[in-house]
């Protein structure tokens, strides 16, 4: 499973992918909105954690375009702003979990596995009626397991 991590905070970067790496996962890291936003475009990641307060672009602007552009991608904010109106915010605009920093890393790590989770199950709901299949994420259809 591929994840992106957007945090300029260097060490707060290199602790959560250290965290990450040691349960298995592929990390890729970004220290910039814009660096953020052109890997999630550019490549298929299963979860992105983005902080909101990034420089040359917030991590709110990311997530705003991502959406824009039709990524689905799960999104996890990670962030020092925890007024219920941030956190609204960004929900609001598309982020799949929020989760305010300082955090526990058990904590992001059980939020990151239900995401997980979340999108392994969307990516496996299956239409059948008969013989015939469709999967609405691939957009394949089968009649009688023929593609």
């Amino acid at each position: 499973m591929r994840i992106l991590v957007v945090e300029d905070e260097k060490k707060v970067a290199s602790f959560i992918k250290r965290g990450l790496e040691e349960e298995q996962y592929e990390v890729h890291t970004a220290a910039d909105g814009e660096e953020g936003l052109k890997l999630a475009l550019e490549k298929a990641f299963d979860l992105i954690v983005l902080d909101w307060m990034l420089p040359k672009k917030d991590g709110l602007s990311v997530l705003k375009e991502l959406r824009e552009r039709k990524n689905v991608t799960p999104i996890l904010m990670l962030t020092a702003k925890d007024s219920v109106e941030d956190i609204v915010a960004g929900l609001d605009s598309g982020s799949d979990d929020y989760l305010t920093k300082p955090f526990a890393f058990a904590e992001l790590l059980a939020r990151v596995r239900a995401l997980m989770r979340r999108s392994e199950l969307d990516r496996g709901a299956e239409i059948r009626f008969g013989d015939l299949r469709l999967d609405p994420v691939t957009h394949k259809v089968w009649r009688k397991d023929k593609e």
